[in-house]
């Protein structure tokens, strides 16, 4: 059964899509704990980070720099933090979140940003690409 993530990148939910190539698919989360807070996920759905292969691995790191590096140039920012928890969606993904704080980067912290700036923040995103 395919996770949500694996729908999301087959286009068969909508998502916020700030990038994409053949292997890779970048997304607004929809709960984000700051503004620009991306995920970065491979298409091929594996559910734990290191059930990658080394090539998939290092493939998915790559693109997530540069998203990280496009969304710092978006989304003003002091730094963008990482995590890989994988805990909620059983599909491997990297969190992306502008910082201004490390208190930014707290799970129970969730915003809800209208549908409009959210298509400005991904459409940000993805013109630094």
């Amino acid at each position: 059964m395919a996770t949500i993530f694996s729908k999301i990148a087959a286009g068969e939910i909508p998502s916020y899509k700030v990038a994409e190539d053949d292997r890779y698919f970048a997304f607004l989360d929809i709960n984000p704990m700051a503004k620009g807070h991306t995920l970065v996920i491979p298409k091929h759905e594996v559910n734990y980070m290191f059930d990658l292969d080394e090539e998939e691995y290092a493939g998915l790191w790559a693109f997530a720099r540069k998203v990280a590096m496009a969304l710092e140039q978006a989304v003003p920012c002091k730094r963008i933090g990482v995590a890989v928890l994988g805990m909620e969606v059983p599909h491997c993904h990297i969190h992306l979140v502008p910082l201004q704080t490390e208190k930014d980067m707290r799970f129970g912290n969730k915003l809800s940003l209208p549908a409009e700036e959210m298509q400005a923040i991904a459409a940000a995103i993805a013109a630094k690409m």
